[in-house]
């Protein structure tokens, strides 16, 4: 099967099992909303989705493949956006944005760059050191990483944080026209999404004790 594929996937932290024999399937056109309390296992599952975590058991298949003998193509495919921002407080939006295209082998064009961060709403920012920029405005920095790179898979941990009604908007129509260009997405969000995300599918973990 096309796209991102969890087989029997089991996930144990701290002795707790948060989830077992997990299957599903990410496919290009598809975004899944990724539902759950509050430890139900949300982070866990996308940060082994990523490849920085591994699952007690089970698999992951790439377009019916082994991750593990094709990862570096993925990664090539991959932008994860974690639930923190990710990004260097020291350093200015540009130089956070050049830093990360050169760790993920994507060429770097200043002026795709303030483009980018102009859309975001961060015009005259964009040579401010992070540290002094508000944490929407820090949120929005780090998502700009979806407008700059061409991958099909996105991995979005609370992507909404920090943002306002518009920054919400922004993202959940640039996630549309992404899935309509047959991008594959999968997020987590305290928030329900709203039309402007498009259609999705739910994905629920449920608390175990």
């Amino acid at each position: 099967m096309a796209g991102l594929a969890a087989d029997n996937l089991t996930c144990i932290k701290r002795d707790r099992v948060l989830f077992t024999d997990l299957s599903f399937c990410l496919s290009p056109g598809q975004l899944i909303y990724l539902r759950g309390p509050n430890g139900a296992g949300k982070t866990s599952l996308l940060r082994i989705l990523t490849g920085l975590s591994a699952p007690e058991s089970g698999q992951l298949l790439l377009d019916d493949e082994p991750l593990d003998k094709v990862r570096d193509r993925f990664n090539q495919q991959l932008i994860y956006v974690g639930h923190k921002a990710g990004i260097n407080g020291a350093l200015t939006a540009m130089e956070n944005l050049r830093f990360w295209c050169a760790q993920h082998s994507t060429g770097f064009i200043a002026q795709q760059a303030y483009e980018v961060l102009a859309r975001l709403g961060l015009v005259g920012l964009e040579d401010v050191p992070v540290r002094m920029l508000s944490a929407g405005q820090q949120r929005r920095v780090a998502l700009s990483r979806l407008w700059l790179k061409q991958a099909t898979f996105w991995i979005l941990d609370e992507p909404f944080t920090a943002l306002d009604t518009d920054g919400i908007e922004l993202l959940e129509s640039h996630m549309r026209e992404h899935v309509a260009n047959q991008g594959a997405i999968i997020t987590t969000s305290h928030q329900p999404l709203s039309k402007h995300a498009g259609p999705f599918t739910e994905l629920v973990l449920e608390y175990r004790l």
